[in-house]
């Protein structure tokens, strides 16, 4: 334990390329070197239809369905990118939406038992299309954009189909449906 602060030291159990594995005290957890958090993209259409992307996650052995997302600074050319910048890169990439500008609705761990990352749930607005989207190389992701009228059938759908639905499409809903509530 350090005597200054109280608190036992931090020790790396492994760290690689994307993910590193640390202990303090009794417990363990992972942790993202060269990265500032991640970022979930709200972003619906002017038709009023919710972008939302569905690929194959290694960890779980299965497809999933989730809002958009990207990592905030685990790359070089990205490490000062501010989170707005980074959710609108990552929209694009994955799904070829541009936003032309974004805004932070929400910040918390996304784990906070397992993980130290930070998720940063951000609404994209203006959105125009300007590629099929797909992400960058090594990603196979399929974008779907689904009508808020019958987003809750679709996506139980999805879930009776064997694909996995992420939660936070759900926090995500709740701020475009509470819009005007937090004007």
């Amino acid at each position: 334990m350090s005597e200054a602060s109280g608190t036992p030291p931090i020790e790396t159990l492994y760290e690689g390329k994307y993910l590193a594995l640390r202990r303090e005290g009794h417990w363990e957890y992972a942790e993202r070197p060269n990265a500032r958090g991640a970022a979930f993209i709200v972003a619906v259409t002017g038709a009023q239809e919710i972008v939302l992307v569905e690929q194959y996650r290694i960890p779980l052995h299965a497809r999933c369905i989730e809002l958009p997302a990207g990592i905030i600074g685990d790359e070089a050319a990205f490490v000062n990118e501010g989170i707005e910048a980074a959710a609108l890169r990552e929209l694009e990439e994955e799904t070829g939406f541009r936003g032309a500008r974004a805004e932070l609705l929400a910040s918390g761990p996304v784990g906070a038992g397992l993980a130290s990352e930070i998720l940063h749930l951000v609404r994209a607005h203006d959105l125009e299309r300007v590629h099929d989207g797909g992400g960058v190389e090594g990603e196979d992701i399929t974008v779907h954009v689904v009508p808020l009228a019958g987003i809750g059938e679709w996506l139980a759908q999805q879930g009776r189909s064997g694909k996995w639905v992420e939660p936070r499409i759900y926090a995500g809903l709740w701020f475009v449906q509470n819009a005007a509530v937090r004007s």
